[in-house]
């Protein structure tokens, strides 16, 4: 069961600052499916669920609520900026353990 499935949904969209329009037109799908979906009235195929976690940039674990983790995609920043990134996390992270 895809319990957390439309929140989850919702979640990432409203982050992405997009509307239900603008997800639906961005994957060739209406705006009642994007509502469904949302909704956990209607449950979308494969497909669809592949291309909406590279849209919000993500897993479809993720968006199944099979993996809670979030994580920050990295493609594309130089070395430089990969190892800031990872300064800053094992900081927090050690920051919070703590805690």
């Amino acid at each position: 069961m895809i319990y957390d499935f439309g929140l989850i949904l919702k979640e990432l969209r409203k982050k992405k600052n997009l509307s239900q329009e603008q997800v639906a037109k961005r994957l060739n799908l209406t705006k009642a499916s994007i509502s469904g979906y949302e909704n956990n009235i209607i449950t979308p195929s494969i497909d669809t669920i592949r291309e909406l976690a590279m849209l919000y940039n993500t897993t479809s674990d993720y968006l199944l609520g099979l993996d809670k983790k979030e994580f920050v995609v990295i493609d594309g920043l130089t070395p430089r900026q990969r190892d800031i990134i990872e300064t800053l996390v094992l900081e927090f992270n050690a920051e919070n353990n703590k805690k």
